[in-house]
């Protein structure tokens, strides 16, 4: 692949998005009518979240072109992807619109070398996320796993729902799960798991209510005990992976709580001694520390964890906890020495992540999971890539502006 020409491209792709993912799926149910049946859902909306998820995965690929992982994040999306009953000629049929899409908003940018390097970068593509398919496959690994949910408990509009799969399903702490409800067929949503693996296989996964979601709702405000749940196979790279001599930091921020707290209870699980931890939780509000008792009781399972509880001051905007985690951050030394493990609302993490290395922190030792956000998350301005991973609203002429930055989590 040429990364350098596709970049390039997809920059050319972007400036008319909203042009390229309509002709894209126009040319895709156009010549491919079959296809429709992948997408159930048929109100604008949520076509124009079908749309902008499938964008938001391939701008995901182009910026890890040349970084390590690429093949091992394909094969997991593949894995993933049969829980939507994708087969080898939909991947077939998906390249052939997309590049059509490209060339149709690329003008005069378009041309048979630019062709070419995105036919070898779909090849790419396609086969790592077959092979990813058929191994799973090999392996008898399910679609998907039935769950029943077993517990509930409700913080406000927030919801730590328990799950039993009818199957073991395998999962590692940090990692997540993707959801989905019979009641929303082929809508599916990622969420942490809250809890390292037990004996009795059960799950807790802390959903928070985004107001203009599509399957938080239906989750916070009206999954009970009793009902059944689909959930597709475990990923995610905000695992622990540190000596247990290095010094861990953990930030979590919101529903970052649920992989923060797996990755704890994996430590306090683990033999040996530990060097040395810290743990910041970050609520944009008191009542949105849900989980205290959960907290109090790794405080005493690790004694030498070194807790942080940050919140905005009574009466003050919820931003103020960011700001109030950053001064936190600030007065702490030794970032050189310690691995951190971060989780919470995107616009959080972007920040937390820039401003890390200034306190002396490797880059490469900060763990976070790229999961794409659903709620609209426009603390700065986007650039090239993350105008797709999270679209702003327009701004049609004679309207008010697009409102503030809003606190939603990462799994919506």
């Amino acid at each position: 692949m040429d990364p350098e020409l596709l970049r390039t491209s997809f920059a050319v792709v972007e400036r008319r998005a909203e042009f390229a993912l309509k002709y894209f799926y126009s040319h895709l149910f156009w010549h491919h009518p079959d296809v429709r049946a992948l997408f159930p859902r048929d109100s604008p909306e949520d076509k124009e979240r079908q749309r902008d998820r499938l964008f938001a995965a391939l701008a995901l690929v182009i910026a890890r072109l040349e970084g390590p992982g690429l093949h091992d994040y394909l094969r997991d999306l593949g894995r993933d992807h049969r829980k939507y009953l994708a087969r080898p000629e939909h991947y077939t049929a998906v390249g052939g619109s997309l590049i059509a899409a490209f060339a149709a908003v690329s003008g005069s940018a378009w041309s048979a070398e630019v062709e070419k390097a995105w036919d070898e970068a779909y090849g790419v593509i396609a086969e790592a996320m077959l092979d990813g398919a058929g191994r799973a496959e090999s392996e008898g690994e399910p679609s998907w796993w039935d769950a029943e949910v077993v517990g509930r408990a409700g913080h406000g509009d927030l919801a730590v729902l328990t799950v039993r799969p009818h199957r073991r399903l395998p999962h590692v702490p940090g990692q997540h799960v993707s959801v989905s409800t019979p009641r929303l067929p082929g809508v599916w949503r990622p969420y942490s798991v809250g809890n390292a693996p037990r004996a009795d296989g059960t799950l807790d996964l802390h959903v928070s209510l985004v107001a203009d979601g599509v399957l938080s709702p239906e989750l916070v405000r009206r999954t009970r005990a009793g009902d059944v749940l689909r959930l597709g196979p475990a990923g995610g790279r905000l695992t622990l992976r540190t000596p247990v001599e290095r010094p861990l930091t953990f930030i979590a921020a919101g529903t970052g709580w649920a992989p923060v707290k797996s990755l704890l209870e994996q430590l306090a699980a683990e033999p040996g001694p530990y060097d040395e931890a810290r743990l910041f939780v970050v609520a944009r509000d008191i009542a949105y520390l849900y989980d205290r008792a959960a907290l109090d009781g790794l405080r005493t399972r690790l004694p030498r964890l070194d807790v942080t509880v940050i919140t905005p001051a009574p009466g003050r905007p919820k931003l103020q906890a960011t700001e109030r985690l950053l001064t936190a951050l600030g007065s702490r030394a030794k970032w050189a020495r310690h691995d951190v493990y971060l989780a919470g609302p995107p616009g959080l993490v972007r920040e937390v992540t820039g401003v890390l290395p200034g306190l002396g922190s490797d880059p490469a030792r900060v763990f976070r999971d790229d999961l794409p956000p659903t709620g609209q998350d426009q603390a700065r301005t986007l650039g090239p890539g993350e105008w797709l991973l999270q679209r702003p609203r327009p701004h049609w002429h004679g309207t008010p502006a697009c409102p503030g930055p809003r606190d939603a989590p990462a799994d919506g």
